[in-house]
Order: structure tokens, then sequence, then C-alpha cells
């Protein structure tokens, strides 16, 4: 398993260089998240042990099967999913950034959890566009996002670090996928400069099927699964 995995690994690693070389970018601004959703502790555990330190989970339940038995201080947990905001308790203490923000009541809970927690730290928050206007898909409408950026400026959630932006890319269309991704960097720098906010500088979009179109518009968090850990059973 682990030789897979390693071989994996270092060719999504390469794939990133060649990405970022190519756009013209430095291969430091760009961080992989390792989407490890459904994965065993074991197969986590090996990808660990290569070298890889920032994990994406996108459902509570899961993650507590892996994350109190990693319990290394170099390890970094974004949760990616949609979070009920009934679960925002039980982010603090295990994740470091959320990438799915989209509603002023999960705000406020996450905000309340981090505040009342013994673990109290900054929480990095994204928030979630749905660029594409799929309704399978949960986020903001890009209109919303300033409004709702201002609103929780307003309300100023003291744990709350608000980072940037996240979008989910159109399956199996390049060429909306590619402007989707351009459409987000488009907000994420106008609301960076509109807020003065010098670290909005994060913009969470790219997986397996279109990390490299999305190297090529500016993300700085990619999320990666299938390519590192192989088809879901």
């Amino acid at each position: 398993m682990s030789d897979v995995l390693a071989e994996n690994l270092s060719e999504v690693q390469q794939k990133i260089r060649q990405c970022a070389e190519r756009a013209g970018r430095n291969v430091d601004d760009i961080c992989l998240v390792a989407v490890s959703k459904t994965r065993s502790l074991d197969e986590v555990k090996a990808v660990v042990s290569l070298g890889q330190s920032a994990f994406g989970e996108n459902t509570i339940q899961d993650a507590m099967s892996k994350i109190p038995h990693l319990n290394s201080t170099s390890l970094e947990w974004h949760f990616i999913g949609h979070l009920q905001s009934k679960k925002a308790g039980k982010i603090p203490g295990y994740f470091q950034w959320i990438h799915s923000v989209d509603s002023i009541k999960l705000a406020q809970k996450l905000s309340n959890a981090m505040l009342n927690s013994s673990k109290n730290s900054r929480l990095n928050c994204l928030i979630q566009v749905n660029v594409s206007g799929e309704e399978s898909k949960s986020g903001l409408e890009p209109a919303e996002v300033k409004p709702f950026l201002q609103d929780v400026l307003r309300q100023q959630f003291p744990c709350l670090l608000w980072r940037g932006l996240m979008t989910i890319g159109v399956q199996g269309d390049e060429r909306q996928t590619r402007n989707a991704f351009a459409q987000l960097r488009e907000l994420q720098q106008s609301c960076k400069a509109e807020f003065d906010l010098p670290e909005f500088n994060q913009l969470s979009m790219g997986m397996s099927g279109d990390y490299c179109l999305a190297i090529e518009e500016g993300a700085t968090l990619i999320r990666v699964g299938t390519s590192i850990f192989g088809q879901r059973n």
C-alpha cells in the first residue's frame, strides 16, 4: 500500500511543480491538502510518513475516527465539507481551517464554539462560493459574498480569521471551470482590497481532475484525494 501511495503522492507533487512553473508561480505558494475523507487511519498514517502534513475531511464523524489518533502538532486539518451549524462545536481543537462557511448562523456557531473551547485559538475561515450556480452545490452566490463579509466583520467574531474564498469546479467542463476559478480569484482580490484585509489571500480551488487549471488561475490551496489515495471503494 505505502509504495503505491508514495508513487501517487510524488506524481502529484511533481505535477504541481510543473503547473506552477508553467504559470510562472512559486510552488511554495501552493498548499496541497490531501483529502482523506472515507480513507482508513492506516492509509492516512502512511501518507503522513511520506511527509504530507495538510489533510482535508468533509464529515465530523469520519474525521473523528482519525484526527484524535494522529495528534501530531505538525499536522494541519482542513474541514472541507458542508458543516451543519449544530456540529460547529466539534471543530475547536481538531481543525485549523474550515473551507465551507456559507451562512451567518454557521459563523456565529463557530465563533461561540471557539470562544467556549479550552483550546481557544484562531480558526482560519474561507467563504464557500457557488460560482457555477449549480443547485447541487453549497455556497453563497458571488453577489452575496461582499455583503456577507461586511456582516461578519461588523459582528467581529474574535476567533475567526477570514482568509479567502473556496469553490468547486464544474465537473467535466474545462472552460466553465476555468471561468469559475478566474471569477473567484477576481472576487477574492476585490474583497481583499475593498475591506483592507491583508490576510484575505487564500483561494481553495481545484481537485484531482482540475487542480492544474486551478493553479494557473491562482489557487493557493488545492484539495486532492483520488490522485493520492486511488479510487474509493
